[in-house]
Parts: C-alpha cells; sequence; structure tokens
C-alpha cells in the first residue's frame, strides 16, 4: 500500500492525539488518547476501504505500522 491516500498517522497534537490521512489537511479523528484516537481511526477505515495506520509516539518516531482491512459486506456472504 504505497497510495499517500491509503496511509494515515497517529500523533500528538498539542493536548489531542489525531488521527490523518497522510496527505490530508485536516485531521480525519482527534481524541484525548493515543489509544482512542488509533481506535476510532481503525473502525472507520474498516468501515471504508481499509488502509495503513503508523503510529508516532510523542517523539515523534513510528512505534508500529498496522494494516487494516476493509470489513466483508455480511450480503456478499452464504447463509
Amino acid at each position: 500500500m504505497s497510495m499517500g491516500s491509503d496511509e494515515y498517522n497517529v500523533f500528538k497534537d498539542g493536548d489531542s492525539w489525531v488521527g490523518k490521512r497522510q496527505d490530508g489537511q485536516r485531521a480525519t479523528v482527534r481524541n484525548d488518547t493515543q489509544q482512542g484516537a488509533y481506535d476510532a481511526l481503525r473502525d472507520r477505515l474498516a468501515d471504508g476501504k481499509g488502509g495503513e495506520i503508523s503510529v508516532h509516539g510523542t517523539n515523534g518516531q513510528v512505534r508500529y505500522k498496522n494494516t487494516i482491512d476493509p470489513k466483508q459486506d455480511p450480503r456478499s456472504s452464504k447463509g
């Protein structure tokens, strides 16, 4: 996934943690905690087409990356 629009970052912005698309101008999600921002962004990506999240520590370094797959459409499954 090397397309910029599928890559997101979670990082500290003032008193908040934000999740923002790599090439985006504004935050996609904002939360009081890093975990809260990650969870909200993960859920949003899973509901859409998926993507990759890079989580940054307070020092700006990437702590870990996670690829989020889109949820399977229940209408396309048998049963």
